[in-house]
């Protein structure tokens, strides 16, 4: 007795059928979430002068005021940018690309 195989397609069998999104495109990771951060400056201290923190404190950063904010996507650096406000909220226009996309 001969079994019944069924027809299954592959996700690169059905691309090359027509059937799916073409080779090199996003769309099937286009949903995912990613976490966005945007890095004004950074230093490091101790223990002992974190402990110290309170209203009022301030830390100085390793960047100079006007100086671009790094975007990390997923903590990889992947643009720079000029801190602004829109809409009465912080937010980044991108002024470089330091990645370039997949592709290109």
């Amino acid at each position: 007795m001969e079994a019944e195989s069924e027809n299954v397609e592959t996700p690169a069998v059905a691309a090359e059928a027509g059937g799916g999104p073409p080779a090199g495109s996003l769309d099937l990771v286009s949903d995912v979430p990613l976490r966005v951060t945007v890095e004004v400056g950074s230093t490091r201290m101790l223990v002992r002068e974190v402990l110290q923190f309170g209203k009022g404190s301030v830390i100085d950063l390793d960047r100079a005021a006007g100086e671009p904010a790094d975007v990390l996507v997923n903590g990889r650096l992947l643009a720079r940018g000029e801190v602004t406000v829109e809409d009465d909220r912080l937010a980044v226009r991108i002024v470089e690309m330091l990645v370039e996309p997949s592709g290109s």
